[in-house]
């Protein structure tokens, strides 16, 4: 099964990074977070991936253009004619097609320009900027038994403000606010079948609306409901957070060896 990745976007939350590159290569502990998706996905055996790019589309065809000699060991020999011999490699066993969906195409319509590259099978598809400890195996089970066109995965992100309890008009306390507040959202990681691909019009088609929409209208849309762990990089204070788990040695994402 493909892995689609959306990755075109302006990241405009993110400016202090996004303005010198894609929101999916902002790094997370020296990689781009794009990597930390991939590597998720790897863990359950998922290697075929298409991004879907956009923005700076450039910076991630380079990346992956590079990063077989990033993650190599490299003799470079000037004395016999500027010889290179490659060692040692670590990279994984990918096949990677990175696709310019253009610059403004919304998330719809991304994913409905990487049709040819899709075939007629079952495809996941999630964002290039949440890293989640969701298990992929069980959520394909869940994808299957349903019956449906689609399955997202549901989260309880966590609250950014503080919230108050309040009797009519009087405040009476202030605490964090808990999941429960927020209550469930998608969160990204989905398995579609292609026939949700008739349900995009075109490039102005935000996934998230008309075509979710009537999916769950027509009872074609299912939920995985994932209460571990998840986080969206939205902003800095984002990333900054997701670099203190890395650091400390307690990623929850990080499933894999």
């Amino acid at each position: 099964m493909k892995v689609v990745i959306l990755a075109g976007g302006f990241g405009t939350r993110i400016s202090e990074e996004s303005q010198f590159k894609p929101k999916p290569m902002i790094e997370v502990g020296g990689m781009p977070i794009l990597w930390h998706i991939m590597k998720e996905y790897t863990r359950y055996g998922y290697r075929e991936f298409i991004i879907c790019a956009g923005y700076k589309q450039e910076v991630i065809k380079k990346w992956f253009a590079d990063y077989f000699l990033y993650n190599s060991d490299v003799t470079f020999d000037f004395s016999q004619g500027n010889q290179m011999t490659v060692h040692n490699t670590y990279t994984e066993a990918w096949k990677v097609t990175v696709v310019d969906t253009g610059l403004n195409t919304m998330t719809g319509g991304r994913i409905k320009r990487v049709k040819p590259f899709l075939g007629k099978e079952s495809f996941m598809m999630t964002y290039g900027d949440g890293v989640s400890d969701v298990n992929i195996e069980e959520l394909v089970k869940a994808h299957r038994k349903s019956g449906r066109l689609a399955t997202l995965t549901a989260v309880l992100p966590e609250g950014r403000f503080g919230a108050m309890d309040m009797e009519g008009d009087q405040i009476k306390s202030f605490r964090e606010k808990s999941q429960a507040d927020v209550g469930w959202i998608n969160g990204g990681y989905m398995v579609l079948e292609p026939e949700v691909l008739d349900y995009i019009e075109g490039d102005g088609t935000s996934f998230e609306r008309e075509p979710l929409e009537r999916l769950a209208e027509e009872g074609q849309l299912t939920s995985y409901r994932h209460k571990g762990f998840w986080r969206c990089m939205d902003t800095l204070q984002d990333k900054q957070k997701l670099e203190e788990l890395w650091h400390a040695g307690g990623a929850p994402w990080k499933t894999w060896e």
